[in-house]
């Protein structure tokens, strides 16, 4: 019986020879090594699916090449090394036309070499293997159960679009407030969709000054400017095969927008420095927190662009709107945050529940993830309570006169004025002001143990 390890079969019909690769090849315990006399014999156990085939180029029943066209026609991921006496190099660029992976010439250091090529076979399965299963978990983690999450009316509109966009490559605009998860739907369209197999890339148009946008997006040559060292894909050929996230697109220049346009209707791009066009094959979604109609109205936007983009279009509803999705919403990213983190698992307290529903959130589902996030941490037993819960307003500080404040005291009022302006994102400000998040969440407890506002 064979057992699913490392299958190698060896193809050889020198009996003598054939002991040799079998031995060398057994030297390692990881390898189980099967022998065949023929080609016949070999294919007929194609269906234990070895894993890599050495065959001699020379066999009595039939030609190597032929043994190789037909194991390609019944698995094209099973690796081949072709064995021969010979090294003509015509014969060698045929076979390896025909999907060989390596071409090995018996002289006295085969054995080295056939270990060596089999090893690197076996680690380049290992890594197909383990690209295959991070991209299954990326998918689990964009599908709709993970990323539109609610039970509203509104929210059940959004899902059935985000559905709907996934069974063709339409371009999706994504209009929502900022905070409401425009890029998180953007990544279920596209993991979810025909195009998940490719590469997402987001870009935020808003994020780069607009003298540099056409080089972010177009890419550029080496000299096209001063700093430009080397020559650089953009992202509409990073994102080839795949989704391309334009997200602010509302601030785009309009002085850039007609080389846009230009590129989204004859899908083909110049790099700057350039005058040869690149052919470009992405999907294409687009958000913003504007409104794009007024902004036409306004000469902010072209006319064409905008309906270039427009495509089927998503409204993402403001938390505030979507009722009893913010518990919801919030006992997920308990959850979620408790087993990132291998905490206790904690439920909201009714009064914690209440205290949230009758929270506006402006800075909405971001906002509530944050604040959800620092109320695990806060609360000391397995409920949440409502004095766990902190919102912006509650820690709006006057910084001055410094004198009346002790230096612990000034630092923690910086870091809840910091907290509300960012409506409670923790890692955000760590960042801003340089310190660890850590630290901030013990500034946020300590409060919350002697009172202190």
């Amino acid at each position: 019986m064979f057992e699913k390890q490392f299958q190698v079969f060896v193809v050889e019909d020198n009996d003598w020879y054939k002991q040799l690769l079998v031995h060398t090849l057994s030297l390692n315990p990881d390898y189980q090594v099967h022998s065949f006399q023929n080609g016949k014999d070999c294919l007929d156990n194609l269906d234990k699916k070895p894993d890599v085939i050495t065959l001699d180029y020379r066999l009595p029943d039939m030609t190597g090449i032929d043994v190789l066209r037909r194991i390609k026609n019944v698995n094209p991921d099973i690796q081949v090394i072709m064995i021969s006496e010979q090294a003509d190099i015509n014969v060698v660029v045929d076979l390896l036309k025909e999907g060989a992976y390596d071409y090995i010439v018996k002289t006295n250091d085969i054995r080295e070499r056939l270990l060596n090529t089999v090893q690197n076979i076996r680690n380049n399965l290992g890594l197909k293997k383990e690209i295959s299963e991070l991209k299954k978990e990326v998918q689990k983690k964009y599908s709709f159960s993970h990323l539109v999450i609610g039970e509203s009316k509104a929210i059940k509109k959004v899902q059935e679009l985000v559905a709907r966009a996934t069974t063709t490559n339409i371009t999706v605009s994504i209009f929502g407030e900022t905070g409401t998860g425009k890029e998180l739907v953007a990544k279920a369209i596209h993991y979810n969709s025909v195009s998940k197999a490719g590469p997402f890339v987001a870009f935020n148009v808003s994020a780069i000054p607009a003298e540099l946008v056409e080089s972010e997006l177009f890419g550029h040559e080496k000299g096209a400017f001063t700093g430009a060292s080397y020559q650089r894909k953009g992202k509409f050929e990073e994102a080839s095969n795949g989704t391309l996230f334009l997200d602010e697109i509302g601030d785009m220049d309009v002085a850039f927008q007609a080389k846009m346009l230009r590129a989204l209707q004859e899908k083909e791009i110049t790099r700057v420095g350039s005058n040869k066009y690149i052919g470009v094959n992405c999907r294409i979604i687009v958000a913003t927190n504007k409104n794009l109609a007024q902004e036409v109205k306004k000469g902010n936007f072209r006319k064409d662009l905008f309906y270039r983009l427009l495509g089927l279009s998503i409204e993402l509803p403001p938390l505030r709107e979507r009722g009893n999705d913010v518990l919801i919403l919030a006992a997920h990213f308990a959850r979620s945050f408790s087993e990132e983190n291998k905490l206790p698992a904690k439920k909201l307290a009714p009064a914690a529940m209440q205290k949230l529903r009758q929270y506006p959130f402006p800075g909405n589902i971001r906002e509530l993830k944050s604040m959800i996030e620092l109320a695990v941490t806060l609360s000391d037993g397995d409920l949440i309570e409502t004095g766990d819960i902190v919102f912006g307003d509650d820690e709006i500080i006057d910084i001055s006169p410094l004198e009346e404040f002790t230096l612990r005291e000034y630092d923690r009022r910086i870091v809840t004025t910091f907290l509300d302006k960012y409506n409670n994102d923790v890692k955000l400000v760590a960042k801003k002001l340089d310190i660890g998040a850590a630290t901030i969440y013990r500034m946020l407890k300590e409060q919350k143990t002697t009172g202190r506002g």
